[in-house]
C-alpha cells in the first residue's frame, strides 16, 4: 500500500476554493491530481473564471473525472471555446484510484474539490479530498466553535488596545 501524495503549498494564489465543502463535509483526507485541460480552460483559469460550488469526482472504468466544475468562457477565443461544464480527467495513479474506490463503496464516502491552483510549472493542479456529509447537529457544533473562536480573538483585540 503507498502511502498518498501529500497537496504541495502553491507558490501562486488559489484560482478557486470551495468554502462550501468545508461546511457541508468532513474532510478525512487530501489528495492531489493532475487536471486535463483544453487551451481556453487555461487561459479562462488565469482569469480566476472558475467555480468549484457544486463540483465533484466520480470514478468510471478506473478512471477518476471532475464533474460539475463550471470554467467561464475566455473572453478572447470566439468559436473555438470550450464547454463550461464539461467532464474533466483527474491524473491520478491507479492505485490511488483504486484505492478512492474502496473507501467510496466501503465506506460512502464522497470525493470533492477543494482548491484548483497553478503549480511551480505553471499547470494547474486540484487538491481534491474523502469527506463524510456533516448532520445539522455537526454543522451547528462547528458554528458553535467558531463564533467561540471569535469571541476570544475579539476579547484579545481589545485587551492589547487597552494596554497600549
Amino acid at each position: 500500500m503507498s502511502v498518498p501524495r501529500k497537496p504541495e503549498q502553491p507558490t501562486a494564489r488559489a484560482a478557486a476554493t470551495n468554502r462550501k465543502a468545508f461546511h457541508q463535509y468532513e474532510v478525512l483526507e487530501k489528495l492531489e491530481a493532475g487536471l486535463v485541460l483544453k487551451g481556453t480552460e487555461v487561459k479562462a483559469l488565469r482569469e480566476g473564471r472558475v467555480n468549484l460550488g457544486d463540483a465533484f469526482v466520480r470514478v468510471e472504468n478506473e478512471e477518476a473525472f471532475l464533474y460539475q466544475m463550471h470554467i467561464g468562457p475566455y473572453g478572447a477565443a470566439d468559436r473555438e471555446n470550450h464547454e463550461p461544464l464539461r467532464k474533466r480527467k483527474l491524473l491520478l495513479h491507479i492505485r490511488e484510484i483504486r484505492r478512492i474506490m474502496g473507501l467510496i463503496k466501503l465506506k460512502g464516502l464522497t470525493v470533492v474539490p477543494l482548491r484548483i491552483y497553478p503549480n511551480r510549472e505553471g499547470r494547474f493542479k486540484v487538491e481534491i479530498a474523502l469527506v463524510r456529509g456533516k448532520t445539522k447537529g455537526d454543522k451547528r457544533e462547528a458554528e458553535r466553535e467558531r463564533e467561540a473562536h471569535r469571541e476570544i480573538e475579539r476579547a484579545f483585540r481589545t485587551r492589547q488596545k487597552v494596554g497600549k
